[in-house]
């Protein structure tokens, strides 16, 4: 503003002399001009009183010319004023669009007070004209033309080329963190391997398998037993299996990917229920399959990890060390049984010989020539054995990050980040993710040489392990958790990003869903020509379908279930479910066939509404979260309490105490949110204040009372573990449902548990001790 200021000073000073001078002249002219009059009537034979009366007539007329003549020249001189310094600005933007990165300078930026001052729709056009689609299909192409596993020589050359990506772009700052982690590959000299025993226990056929498709951290070992098919191998189905009858205690289950759980999921529900073995097949019903459309081969596998949670498993909840220095301690979230990655046509082999009850119409799937029974008896009295050979290794990870600072809240972080590894190619799985990422630190890059001065800083990261469960930035959350919560404000995650371009998913933190929403009414949709997101969705049966829980494989999930950072995941997708995420075959070129050729201008749409989030972000003076979201989530849940309030207190329990807990932290929320419509947001420390409180409302929902180490996903609403909210509901359910099974002393402290961070969060949003009057009774 004070260049502003200045540079209009000058250019009036400039107008009033030019207007003077001119002033001057004409002056001088109309002097002339009056003189020649006067001789002339001096000179006529008329009166005194004519020529009184001529002088009096020049000399308004005088006056008159000498004031549209001011007029006149100071409103020329303004406009020009203006046009000088507004094509100043808009040359200096859009003449470097023109130019190189590196033709553009080093990190050196404007003052801070300068990009401040560009609006939010200035902003957004800077950073449409900036984004480009050319650059995301050749990193793509480049990251995913073959496999690159964490510590490979690949894996190690992607690494290199997304580094040097980063510095090419001459960011603030620029660097990689090292560390070990315990991952785990197939066996090189002893294959796993699954065999037909017959009556007597001799192996009567072996099963051909690729000895690439393992399930990371699966147990090693052999297991043999009768097979049971047990659909997607989700709770009701293990459920329901045990309700007619069939046993699966020490059984080989059969389970179909997908139902909306993952493999270790599965595994862990499997073996809660005595389950000896786990094979997990692609069931054509969920994967497309069919030979005259783009499908999954009929003999790939599938391959997932089966570590129920994220991170190295032999450092759950703190970050991972030398192990030869620091003892190991397994995770609880380890399986303790064998498991392997089948094909459809290994399935059909295996399901084709069951004998024993049909399955409910529900579970039959397409594999070609099997009648869907659960078994689990084989004919002829055969059996299945299957051997899985896989050792844990310490690899060297390396994670990289690139930072542009802000300069006037540089501690608080806008986080965006992509998984860089695959098993596989790993076009989905990496490739668009990490494409996305560096396109984007490109363009703010770009942004910020040309005069935006973000409010936050932001910080681009690419993971290594992603595959293995997100161990590198969960590790990286670990070392860093003391501090997060404190700075970081927000994390977008790039993974998979793009599966196809017709449906959005937002696998979110509530806290986010208000951004989002503004987000997609600014956005086109990438197949729609001439409609937004939001239009889109609309008409495809509204935008709430779009916003979805978040989920443990999801790369956003450890920010915000153990950092307590709110999070979101995009992702483009097809009706028709993309085959080949985590197999062999998921390239460029079938990627492309599955988006018709627009992977660049998929890639590009993703990469404008994550930036249009980061924009609001790094814009606004006050961080737009939506902090009373959670008051919503407790009172459908206060409802179900409410239908049982009866039973409850027939037993001594009350859910009084919830409800308290729900009011008090909906009225702070509320009552923030009002002083902060009514502060002066212009004012640096008013700002600061309320967003400290704001970005912290995340924090709030992990759970002070359990172990960081034995339960590391705190948070109440989205973690795992017994003082969650969703175990909880569960529990409340078995009254009605099998009231032998309630345990009235766990369901005690579960409550005391859940309500005692709610009511922690209400005391912390209403800021200091004289603030909250809580009386417990």
């Amino acid at each position: 503003m004070d260049a502003i200021r200045t540079r209009l000073t000058q250019s009036s000073s400039v107008g009033v002399a030019e207007d003077e001078e001119v002033g001057g002249a004409q002056r001088v002219e109309m002097r002339f001009v009056t003189s020649e009059a006067e001789e002339e009537v001096e000179a006529g034979p008329n009166s005194d009183i004519t020529a009184l009366v001529w002088r009096h007539r020049h000399g308004y007329r005088k006056v008159s010319m000498f004031l549209c003549v001011c007029v006149i020249v100071f409103t020329t001189a303004f406009l020009l004023a203006y046009a000088v310094f507004s094509g100043q600005y808009h040359c200096s933007w859009v003449g470097g669009q023109e130019e190189k990165d590196e033709q553009l300078g080093g990190g050196a930026k404007p003052p801070a007070e300068v990009g401040m001052g560009l609006y939010l729709g200035e902003l957004r056009v800077m950073m449409k004209r900036l984004l480009q689609d050319e650059d995301i299909h050749n990193t793509v192409s480049r990251v995913s033309r073959a496999s690159h596993p964490p510590g490979s020589s690949e894996g190690t050359s992607v690494a290199s080329e997304v580094l040097r990506r980063f510095r090419q772009l001459q960011m603030d700052h620029t660097w990689t963190e090292s560390l070990y982690a315990t991952l785990q590959f197939p066996h090189r000299s002893q294959r796993s391997s699954l065999w037909l025993l017959d009556s007597a226990g001799l192996i009567s056929e072996q099963i051909p398998l690729n000895p690439a498709d393992y399930c990371p951290y699966s147990a090693a070992g052999s297991t043999t037993g009768g097979v049971v098919y047990a659909n997607y191998g989700r709770l009701e189905d293990f459920n329901w299996l045990k309700s007619v009858g069939v046993s699966v205690v020490g059984r080989v289950v059969v389970m179909r990917v997908g139902g909306g759980v993952s493999f270790a999921e599965k595994v862990w529900l499997a073996e809660r229920n005595g389950v000896g073995g786990a094979l997990i097949y692609p069931d054509p019903a969920d994967l497309p399959q069919d030979p005259r459309r783009l499908g999954l081969n009929a003999h790939t596998a599938v391959s997932e990890h089966v570590h129920l949670g994220s991170g190295d498993p032999f450092s759950p909840g703190f970050p991972s060390f030398n192990h030869t220095q620091f003892p190991p301690i397994q995770s609880s979230g380890l399986p303790l049984i064998p498991v392997l990655p089948i094909s459809a046509t290994v399935a059909a082999k295996l399901l084709s010989q069951l004998t024993g009850a049909s399955c409910p119409p529900s579970w039959r799937g397409r594999l070609p020539y099997v009648r869907c029974v659960l078994g689990p008896e084989f004919s002829s009295g055969r059996r299945v054995k299957m051997s899985v050979h896989s050792v844990m290794t310490p690899v060297l990870l390396n994670n990289i990050f690139s930072s542009l600072e802000s300069r006037v809240e540089p501690d608080q972080y806008i986080i965006l980040g992509a998984q860089r590894d695959s098993l596989g190619p790993g076009a989905v799985k990496s490739g668009a993710g990490t494409a996305i990422l560096l396109e984007l630190a490109r363009t703010f890059s770009a942004m910020v040489k040309n005069g935006f001065s973000p409010r936050r800083s932001l910080l681009f990261v690419s993971w290594d392990a992603g595959d293995f469960g997100n161990v590198g930035a969960t590790e990286w959350l670990e070392g860093y958790l003391s501090m997060l919560h404190l700075k970081a404000v927000a994390y977008f995650s790039l993974d998979q990003a793009v599966m196809g371009d017709d449906v959005l998913s937002a696998f979110s933190s509530p806290l986010l869903v208000d951004l989002l929403d503004a987000a997609i009414r600014q956005v086109e949709h990438p197949k729609h020509a001439g409609q937004t997101i939001h239009s889109q969705a609309e008409r495809d049966g509204g935008s709430w379908r779009i916003v979805k829980p978040l989920h443990l494989n999801s790369g956003a999930y450890s920010f915000t279930a153990f950092a307590g950072v709110p999070a979101v995941e995009l992702r483009f997708t097809e009706e028709r479910a993309y085959p080949f995420v985590n197999t062999p075959l998921d390239s460029v070129s079938r990627l492309q066939e599955v988006l018709g050729g627009r992977l660049g201008v998929t890639g590009r749409s993703v990469g404008e509404l994550v930036g249009e989030m980061v924009l609001r972000l790094a814009h606004d003076h006050i961080l737009p979260l939506r902090i009373t979201s959670y008051a919503q989530t407790v009172l459908q849940f206060s409802a179900q309490l409410n239908k049982h309030s009866a039973e409850l207190q027939s037993r001594g329990l009350s859910p009084q105490w919830v409800f308290s807990a729900r009011g008090d932290y909906s009225r702070a929320a509320e009552t923030l949110q009002r002083a902060v419509d009514y502060s002066d947001l212009h004012d640096p420390a008013t700002a600061r204040f309320y967003n400290t409180r704001i970005m912290r409302v995340e924090y709030y929902f992990l759970s002070q009372y359990v172990s960081a180490v034995e339960t590391p996903f705190r948070h109440v609403i989205h973690g795992r573990g017994d003082h969650t909210l969703s175990a909880l509901a569960e529990h409340l359910s078995l009254l009605t449902s099998d009231p032998e099974r309630f345990d009235e002393k766990r369901f005690r402290r579960q409550l005391a548990f859940f309500t005692w961070t709610l009511q922690g969060a209400a005391n912390a949003l209403n800021g200091d001790v004289w603030s909250v009057h809580n009386t417990h009774t």
